[in-house]
């Protein structure tokens, strides 16, 4: 049984429908940012945009995360201890 955050997470990836979901989800919301951000200009409904995806982005994370440490506690894996970046490291 995988016991280190990226099997477990790459494991989730193939067996978890939910985490699955999340996780594109995730990768569509990272997309659009990346292209908002190329941008020299953003509008105002574009900014609008930007902080609107950025509080699903971490929604999703967040779920993401429950998700994994659920599958770590079933597993018997430590928990990594919260990082002092807190949220800043979130993305």
């Amino acid at each position: 049984m995988p016991t280190d955050a990226d099997d477990i997470k790459l494991r989730l990836l193939d067996s978890h429908a939910e985490f699955r979901q999340l996780a594109a989800q995730h990768q569509d919301l990272d997309q659009r940012l990346s292209s908002l951000s190329t941008k020299p200009y953003l509008t105002e409904d574009e900014q609008v945009e930007t902080v609107t995806l950025k509080k699903k982005k971490l929604q999703l994370k967040d779920r993401m995360e429950d998700i994994l440490r659920r599958h770590r506690e079933m597993l018997g894996a430590p928990t990594p201890a919260p990082s002092s970046a807190g949220s800043a490291a979130r993305g």
